[in-house]
């Protein structure tokens, strides 16, 4: 991981992710949320927007994609409609 200056989080991946996946520390703890994928195919980078204050914390560390993306899930409770 790399901070930018623009505040967003440049990640190397190595295997492909949607744009709004959840990247997480081996905690499990919730860094950052990928934004756009940049960079050739071959090896792509992530913009990511952090989800915690202390992502400095994070810079030069590994993490992980986590197994569903909170975005993409259907809500559990929804409004009844008169």
């Amino acid at each position: 991981m790399h901070l930018a200056g623009s505040g967003r989080v440049i990640v190397q991946l190595s295997k492909e992710l949607e744009e709004g996946q959840i990247l997480c520390d081996k905690k499990g703890t919730r860094v950052a949320k990928v934004m756009e994928l940049i960079g050739p195919v071959k090896r792509p980078f992530a913009s990511a927007t952090p989800l915690t204050n202390n992502i400095k914390k994070y810079v030069g560390t590994s993490v992980f994609a986590a197994e569903f993306s909170p975005d993409n899930s259907k809500k559990k409770f929804r409004r009844r409609k008169n």
